[in-house]
Order: structure tokens, then C-alpha cells, then sequence
């Protein structure tokens, strides 16, 4: 079973910067298309970045200039560069498949103070 393993959060001011990773067992993430995703609490799990196979990217609307996707096919891991911080961006954000595939982590807490 694939377990994904997200780490990189922390509390950081805002414009400040973080790089969250996703690290996977097994080489599976060359395969897939890779998304971040972030849930605020009382709300629901989002998208906030993804990447295709072929390299294509697509953000939502509110990281959009902020944040970057890339991935290491090599390493078999995601990462997350996520750049002028603002509280909003607060949440516990996660890495899997674009479309959940795979069984979800623990994820990895970002807190931005104002």
C-alpha cells in the first residue's frame, strides 16, 4: 500500500516562505499526476497546486504567482514552494494523486501569523 509522507510546515510570518515535500513508498509518483492540497478547519480539502506527468501545472486562483509545484521523478518526491505567505494560506496541507488515488497522510501544518 502506498503510504505518502508530507513535512516542510511550520509557523512562519507572513511573507515569509516555506517548501513542503511529499515523499512516497514506491516509485508510483511517475505514473500520476501530483497535487498539493490544504484544509482549513472547518473547511473543505482543496486543491491548491498540481502537476501532470508531462510536466503541465495548474494552481487555484488564490496561489496563483505564490506558490510552486515541482517534482523529483528520481527521488519520487513533490514539492510544494510556497512564497509570500499570508494567514489565509493557514491550513494543514497534503500531497496525493489529482484525484485522491492514494490513502491520505498525515499531512503537515503550515501556520502564518499576520
Amino acid at each position: 500500500q502506498v503510504q505518502l509522507v508530507e513535512s516542510g510546515g511550520g509557523l512562519v510570518q507572513a511573507g515569509g516562505s516555506l517548501t513542503l515535500s511529499c515523499t512516497a513508498s514506491g516509485s508510483v509518483f511517475s505514473n500520476y499526476a501530483m497535487a498539493w492540497y490544504r484544509q482549513a478547519p472547518g473547511k473543505q480539502r482543496d486543491v491548491v497546486a498540481a502537476m501532470t506527468t508531462r510536466g503541465g501545472t495548474h494552481y487555484h486562483n488564490s496561489v496563483e504567482g505564490r506558490f510552486t509545484i515541482s517534482r523529483d521523478h528520481a527521488k519520487n518526491t513533490v514539492f510544494l514552494q510556497m512564497n509570500s505567505l499570508e494567514p489565509e494560506d493557514t491550513a494543514v496541507y497534503y500531497c496525493n494523486t489529482w484525484g485522491g488515488a492514494f490513502p491520505w497522510g498525515q499531512g503537515t501544518q503550515v501556520t502564518v501569523s499576520s
